[in-house]
């Protein structure tokens, strides 16, 4: 396929609470974009105060894709995200409007960015590997993963299972590191990569803060209208979601639940900020700059010249 007209696709990328979406909208408006979401837990429906999802008069008018997408029961697809993802860039681009990227799903990202093709998979590996899960959790599986590709373990989180299951099929498929399967980079489409952080102190607040209002928005209720979540592979390991449902189950206090999920989510930044960070071709922002949004438009005019 040809590369859109530079810069053809802005991406906006970096931590969680960093500030992405503001300066989303605050772009779109500016250039005429729309926004393409690259969040994997935002394409589930009903999951909106928990994964911090713009609520309708938050948008400003601005129109977001590729979103409330799945149902909760259902597995995460990176490879049919992709396919949804680029779908709605070439229609955005096809009516003379600019695409923007946005979210800290960084695979996602790459998968949208980039020729990525995704290894295959053996229904026959996967429930194996799904059986052992169920059965002793994934620390055991973690373990395994850590031996056989250090660098895949060290990007996911000890407790998300489906990514650990998935890494190991690929390694038992391939014979080789799960991150050797993946491509270097090439890109599918021309982009701009703006990467919005925070000093560390500051980002650790505002997850706090964030968290805290989660509760008290209504997480709660909210978890316990969404029927299947319990039974979805993926949606009921969200952060927050999974906390919120031991809090249910009287497992862990609301302090505990509040607190456990900060910590989770402190744990991801760290994750995010790894894969980003390693990417020379992201223009990195502070998300406390007063100016922000001009910067990030600066950005987008030196890739275009």
């Amino acid at each position: 396929m040809p590369l859109l007209p530079s810069p053809g696709v802005i991406a906006v990328v970096g931590p969680t609470a960093a500030g992405k979406s503001a300066l989303s909208i605050a772009l779109a408006r500016a250039l005429g974009g729309e926004v393409v979401n690259a969040d994997s837990m935002q394409l589930y429906r009903g999951m909106d105060i928990g994964t911090a999802k713009l609520t309708a008069d938050e948008r400003e008018g601005v129109p977001h894709h590729v979103l409330d997408v799945w149902d909760v029961t259902r597995p995460a697809s990176a490879k049919e995200y992709q396919e949804l993802a680029r779908a709605a860039v070439d229609d955005i681009a096809a009516r003379g409007r600019v695409p923007l990227l946005v979210g800290g799903s960084g695979l996602y990202v790459r998968a949208v960015l980039e020729e990525f093709e995704f290894p295959g998979t053996d229904p026959a590996i996967r429930e194996r590997l799904e059986l052992e899960l169920a059965a002793a959790g994934p620390a055991p599986l973690y373990a395994r993963l850590a031996t056989l590709d250090a660098s895949a373990a060290a990007k996911i989180l000890p407790s998300n299972g489906r990514r650990i299951v998935r890494a190991l099929e690929v390694i038992e498929l391939t014979g080789e590191p799960f991150t050797a399967a993946l491509p270097a980079p090439t890109p599918y489409y021309e982009s701009v990569q703006i990467g919005v952080d925070r000093e560390t102190a500051e980002l650790d607040k505002r997850i706090a803060d964030r968290v805290d209002l989660m509760w008290a928005a209504g997480l709660l209720d909210e978890v316990r209208g969404l029927d299947g979540l319990r039974e979805g592979r993926t949606a009921s390991r969200a952060l927050g979601y999974q906390q919120a449902l031991a809090q249910l189950d009287g497992e862990l206090t609301e302090e505990q639940a509040k607190d456990e999920t900060v910590r989770a989510t402190r744990r991801f930044v760290r994750r995010q900020r790894s894969w980003f960070r390693r990417d020379p071709r992201i223009t990195w922002l502070d998300g406390a700059s007063a100016a922000l949004t001009e910067e990030a438009l600066a950005a987008c005019a030196a890739a275009a010249r």
